[in-house]
C-alpha cells in the first residue's frame, strides 16, 4: 500500500533517520511512537509530501488516495463548512468544480465535456458527496445549522472536528493523522475510536493518547535509534512488552523455561483483552506468535516520578458549600456542594473546560468564588499544577538548580548536589540541569512543575490536565506515580487512561451544580441515567 525506501534525514549533523525501510499495510492502524525529538510528525510530514528527505523515496500504490488531517487551523476560513469536507477528497471535489464552471458558462460545446465528467463524478458517488459530508459532521458534533457558516465563523474546538471529518471523508486509502484527539471532548473521541477501529483501510497516526491509540492500533511503529519497527498489539501491549523484555534481558541467569512461562502467560492474558474491531482476530494471531526476543531494547527514559507525603492526613480533607462562578457573564458551576473523603481520588470534569480551571484557582486560593465557601482540613497540605505555568518561570534567566531551589524544604535539598541528582531522576541529566528555564519546551516546564510538587511532599495533589505536552514516557510515569499515591488526588484530564486507571470518584461540574459519583469513569460515561442526567444539568 505505502512503503518507504532508503529513507534518511538529517538536520546538520544529527541523523534523525538512518536508512529506514518499511511498509504500511491496508488493514492496518500504526500508532508512531518515539521519544520527544524522535521525528514522529516530521515522519509523517514525509509521508504526506508536505517535507523532502535528505535521500530515499516514498511510494504510495497507483490509484491509492492518501488524506492528512490539516494541522492549520485557519487554512480553510474562508469556505462553508460542508464544502470543506468535500474538499478532504481533492480529485472529486476538482471534478464538481468543473462541472459548476462548465454550468456557468454553459454552451453546446460545454454539454459533451459535462456528460464525460458526470459519469467520473458519478462513479466516485459524488451526488451523494453532500449528505456524507452532512452524516460524518453531524456525527462529530457539527450541528446542521453550522453546515453552511463560513470556517472563520467557528471557535477552534469545532474547527478540529471539520477538519477530521475533512480527512475521513471518501474512505481515503491511506489516512495520516498528528495528535487527532487534540481539543475534542471524550464523546467525540469514542466517537472517532469507533469509526477507526472498524476502519478497513491504512491509518498512521501520532498521539499521546494511550487509550485512543489502545482503541485503534493493530501495530505500534516505534521511531528509535534512527529506525522504525513494527509491533503488533496496540499501546499498553507495546508498553507491557518492552518492560518484560528489559526485565527478562537483565534476568541472566533466569532460565529459558521460566522465561518462556512467563511469556506465554503474558501473551495468554493480552489475548484474551484483544479491542473489538474487525482487527481483532489477526491481531490476536499475531501477538500468539511474538517472541519477547523481537521486541529491541529502547533508548527512551522514564522519569522518576513519586510523591510521598511528610505526614498523613486526618479525615476531614475538603468541604465544598455552594460554590458558584461566572465568567463573562457565563455561568460555569452553581450551587457546588462537596465532601472530599481521605483516599478519594477525584477526577474533576465539565463539558466547559474552564469551569474546572476556575474551581482549581478558587480552592487553591489563587481566585475568589461568586458565591459559596470551601474550607481544607487542619491536617491537609495541598501541592498545585495549575492549566497556566507561566507565573512559575517569569525570572528566566535562573537555571533549573537555581529554579528547583527555591522550592527546597530543607537544608538538605538546597544542596547542588542534592538538586542535580533530583533532576537527573527527572531526565534533565549533566548540563541540561544547568539549562535555563526561558528555553524550556513545554513538556520540559511541566516535568519542572511535578519536580516542584515532588519537593513539597504534600498529602492533596491538585492537577489540572497534567499531560499537557508531556511525552508517553512522562505520562506513563506519572500515571504510575498517582495510581500508587497514597494521598488524596484532584484530577483533570483529557487523556482518557488517566481518568480511568487513577480516579475512583468523579465530580462534573455544571451550570446546575454538581453531579457526584463513586464510580470510574469507564462507568460514568456509559451509564444511561447518569448521561440524562448531565444533558439535563446543562439545558
Amino acid at each position: 500500500m505505502l512503503s518507504v525506501s532508503n529513507l534518511s534525514v538529517q538536520f546538520g549533523k544529527r541523523i534523525l533517520f538512518d536508512e529506514v525501510n518499511t511498509k504500511f499495510q491496508t488493514g492496518n492502524c500504526y500508532g508512531i511512537i518515539g521519544a520527544n525529538g524522535a521525528g514522529k510528525s516530521t515522519f509523517l510530514k514525509i509521508l504526506s509530501g508536505k517535507q523532502d528527505p535528505t535521500s530515499g523515496q516514498v511510494h504510495l500504490e497507483p490509484g491509492k488516495r492518501m488524506s492528512v488531517l490539516s494541522q492549520n487551523h485557519n487554512e480553510f476560513d474562508d469556505f462553508p463548512v460542508l464544502e470543506t469536507v468535500v474538499m478532504g477528497n481533492k480529485e472529486l471535489f476538482e471534478i464538481k468544480k468543473q462541472i459548476d464552471a462548465l454550468y456557468a458558462d454553459y454552451t453546446d460545446e460545454n454539454a459533451e465535456k459535462i456528460g464525460e465528467l458526470q459519469i467520473v463524478f458519478e462513479e466516485m458517488n459524488g451526488w451523494n458527496a453532500d449528505s456524507d459530508a452532512a452524516a460524518m459532521l453531524s456525527n462529530l458534533g457539527i450541528s446542521e445549522d453550522l453546515h453552511y457558516t463560513l470556517m472563520k465563523d467557528l471557535d477552534g474546538k469545532q474547527k478540529v472536528r471539520v477538519l477530521i471529518a475533512q480527512a475521513l471523508f471518501g474512505n481515503p486509502d491511506v489516512l495520516i493523522m498528528d495528535e487527532p484527539t487534540n481539543d475534542l471532548d471524550f464523546e467525540t473521541i469514542n466517537w472517532l475510536e469507533n469509526f477507526l477501529a472498524n476502519y478497513d483501510n491504512c491509518v498512521i497516526v501520532v498521539s499521546h493518547d494511550r487509550h485512543f491509540l489502545d482503541a485503534v492500533c493493530t501495530h505500534i511503529s516505534d521511531i528509535d535509534f534512527g529506525k522504525i519497527n513494527h509491533y503488533s498489539g496496540n499501546y499498553t501491549f507495546w508498553y507491557e512488552s518492552s518492560q518484560l523484555a528489559a526485565k527478562q534481558r537483565a534476568q541472566q541467569n533466569k532460565k529459558a523455561e521460566d522465561k518462556k512461562k512467563e511469556l506465554e502467560e503474558f501473551i495468554r492474558r493480552f489475548s484474551a483483552n484483544v479491542a473489538k474491531s474487525k482487527q481483532a482476530t489477526s491481531r490476536k494471531k499475531m501477538i500468539e506468535k511474538l517472541n519477547v526476543e523481537d521486541i529491541k531494547p529502547s533508548s527512551r527514559r522514564y522519569p522518576a516520578i513519586i510523591f510521598e507525603r511528610d505526614r498523613e492526613a486526618g479525615d476531614q480533607i475538603l468541604n465544598v458549600e455552594g460554590l458558584s462562578k461566572e465568567f463573562e457573564g457565563e455561568k460555569l458551576f452553581d450551587n457546588v456542594h462537596i465532601n472530599l473523603n481521605k483516599g478519594d481520588k477525584v477526577a474533576i470534569i465539565s463539558k466547559n473546560s474552564r469551569a474546572v480551571t476556575a474551581f482549581y484557582q478558587i480552592i487553591s486560593g489563587n481566585s475568589e468564588a461568586d458565591g459559596g465557601k470551601f474550607s481544607w482540613g487542619v491536617t491537609t497540605t495541598q501541592s498545585y499544577l495549575p492549566l497556566d505555568n507561566s507565573s512559575f518561570f517569569q525570572n528566566g534567566e535562573l537555571n533549573l538548580v537555581d529554579w528547583l531551589r527555591q522550592y527546597a524544604q530543607t537544608e538538605e535539598e538546597r544542596e547542588e548536589v542534592f538538586l542535580r541528582g533530583f533532576l537527573g531522576k527527572m531526565i534533565f541529566s549533566g548540563e541540561e540541569a544547568l539549562k535555563k528555564s526561558n528555553v524550556l519546551s513545554g513538556g520540559e516546564k511541566v516535568r519542572c512543575m511535578l519536580s516542584r510538587m515532588m519537593m513539597k511532599r504534600a498529602n492533596i495533589l491538585l492537577l489540572d490536565e497534567p499531560t499537557n505536552h508531556l511525552d508517553l514516557e512522562s505520562i506513563q510515569a506519572l500515571n504510575n506515580s498517582l495510581i500508587n499515591f497514597k494521598g488524596t488526588v484532584l484530577l483533570s484530564t483529557h487523556d482518557h487512561e488517566f481518568a480511568q486507571t487513577v480516579a475512583n470518584r468523579i465530580i462534573e461540574l455544571t451550570p446546575k451544580g454538581a453531579i457526584d459519583r463513586y464510580t470510574t469513569f469507564d462507568e460514568y460515561l456509559s451509564d444511561k441515567k447518569i448521561k440524562e442526567l448531565r444533558d439535563s444539568m446543562y439545558s
